[in-house]
């Protein structure tokens, strides 16, 4: 069974027992997060598709871990015009532990 959910403004699909990286959740280490953005349950060929949300649909996951994703390092040039500009961005993340899918 799988589900398509939406979190931090981004669509995931999971499935029972997989560890996906989203956007950071305000949840400790260890504690069960409840998502109830469903907006696809499926097995197999059977697929039910909420409109936008699948009623009565829910995925429980538990925090595993939070932490920063490599730097993105930003360069601004100008030529010819002594303008150079460096930066970087470190985006942080929330690792889940998908445990099961109601729907």
């Amino acid at each position: 069974m799988y589900a398509v959910i939406k979190t931090g403004g981004k669509q995931y699909k999971v499935a029972a027992g997989e560890k996906i990286k989203v956007e950071q959740i305000a949840a400790d280490v260890g504690q069960e997060v409840v998502i109830e953005q469903v907006l696809a349950v499926g097995s197999g060929a059977d697929l039910k598709v909420g409109s936008p949300w699948v009623s009565g649909a829910n995925v429980k996951a538990t925090v595993v871990a939070h932490g920063k994703h490599d730097k993105v390092r930003i360069f601004k040039l100008r030529r010819r015009k002594h303008y150079q500009k460096h930066g970087g961005h470190r985006q942080t993340y929330t690792e889940l532990q998908i445990g099961s899918i109601n729907g």
